[in-house]
């Protein structure tokens, strides 16, 4: 980030009230030249006001170091050039002053007030100087040339350093409003680029999140099953060889297709991820769409090839071929939802009969669908297992129920999961249809 502004800040090393060094030199030099023009001008004057010129030197000088203030107080500098007017000194510091005070941060009727009473000041000082030479007859110039020469000197003096000051001060505020909004626009944009990391993180947690539960899915039922039919193969592997061997077809099936889901899930994740990726720092922002519709269509294409709920019965028949007495009812007019809702409801159900798998093995089981004019409920609840019944022991990583849940309330759905007063459990969900 480039800071436009903090170049301006760290110039600022001048003495007192000066923002720079070179400044406060350049304000020392003009009061220089300001003082000994007017300790010249004091010679005259006080001649002509019958002082010692000693004293209209130091007046002189005096007066004109004045202008060395003129960056902190503009305004003394211009009356004070105004009240040595008269003795027609201070040239130097009237047009400085003047052009200090117009571009100083001041209100406009100051600087036109002050303005108009250096014009004149001026006017009536050149006035009165003119009168009196060519009364005396230093000039030999018709009566018209005093009052032209006085409005010439008094506009000449006064009027081009207050429009130069006009004009430098409003340079400089424009510069100052422009640096100000290209430093708010930095702000803006950096902070923008925050907000889009931030946005990127939680779109790859998201993402991240949706693959593991997918995973889940897609595997704990799977192989729950296959360990559910291996422990019934070794049971009876000795006692029914008929029967160990079409639980082993079934292992066999069963671990197939949980091939089949995994293949099709990792070449959804290989597509488009075989260019070079850079790393994130180095990414612009305009990839950041690109990606995130990218990953959208890839989601839409996996959910498009997900399951649905006309496999609902393939899945209950074969947990009751792993020796679950499972039932099955449905309610309402079956018809067909979006992809990503039966998609949804399919996975809920495989989770409750997993979870019955590992944790109430035995146990007898009723699946309900319930077809609704704008909604589609399922629920999945097992009765107490059997104290006698053998359980294949299977791990649990506790991420089912929250799987679930986080699918559920992703669609807008409700979700509720919990024992019942008669020892068992019950998993149910209510999904919007569209």
């Amino acid at each position: 980030m480039t800071a436009t502004g903090e170049d301006h800040v760290t110039a600022r090393g001048g003495p007192w009230w000066w923002a720079r060094r070179r400044s406060a030199v350049f304000d020392v030099s003009l009061a220089v030249v300001s003082a000994l023009e007017c300790a010249l001008e004091g010679i005259p004057f006080a001649r002509d006001a019958g002082i010692p010129v000693a004293a209209g030197v130091v007046f002189g000088l005096v007066a004109g170091s004045v202008l060395l203030v003129r960056r902190r107080w503009p305004i003394a500098v211009v009356l004070v050039s105004i009240a040595i007017t008269p003795a027609e000194m201070g040239f130097v510091m009237g047009i400085v002053g003047l052009y200090t005070l117009a571009a100083a941060e001041l209100p406009r009727r100051i600087i036109g007030s002050l303005a108009g009473m250096s014009l004149v000041g001026t006017l009536i000082v050149t006035f009165v100087k003119t009168q009196q030479d060519m009364s005396r007859g230093d000039l030999e110039i018709g009566d018209w040339f005093v009052p032209f020469a006085a409005i010439t000197m008094s506009l000449g003096f006064t009027a081009p350093p207050v429009l130069l000051g006009l004009y430098v001060g409003a340079r400089r505020r424009l510069m100052e409003s422009l640096r100000e909004r290209a430093d708010s626009l930095e702000r803006e944009l950096q902070l923008l680029a925050e907000r889009a990391e931030e946005r990127a993180e939680w779109a790859r947690n998201e993402e991240r999140t949706r693959i593991a539960r997918e995973m889940h899915d897609v595997v704990a039922h799977r192989v729950s099953l296959m360990v559910v039919h291996a422990a019934a193969l070794q049971a009876v592997a000795r006692k029914d060889p008929e029967k160990a061997v079409k639980n082993a077809a079934l292992v066999g099936d069963m671990g197939r297709q949980a091939l089949t889901e995994l293949r099709e899930m990792l070449g959804v994740l290989r597509s488009g991820g075989g260019e070079r990726r850079e790393p994130a720092s180095s990414v612009p922002l305009a990839a950041v769409g690109v990606a995130a519709a990218a990953a959208a269509a890839a989601s839409r294409a996996a959910d498009d090839e997900g399951p649905c709920l006309a496999e609902i019965d393939e899945l209950v028949g074969q947990s009751a071929a792993a020796g679950m007495v499972v039932a099955l009812s449905v309610e309402g007019d079956v018809r067909s939802y979006a992809p990503l809702v039966e998609q949804t409801a399919y996975r809920v159900v495989q989770e409750a009969l997993t979870n019955v798998h590992k944790h109430a093995a035995g146990a007898k089981t009723y699946v309900r669908l319930a077809h609704r004019v704008s909604e589609i409920a399922m629920q999945v609840e097992n009765e107490p297992p059997e104290e006698a019944a053998s359980s294949a022991r299977l791990p649990s990583g506790g991420n089912g129920l929250v799987g679930m849940r986080e699918r559920v309330s992703a669609l807008g759905g409700v979700f509720v999961s919990g024992p019942t007063d008669a020892g068992g459990f019950r998993v149910s969900a209510v999904i919007p249809a569209s």
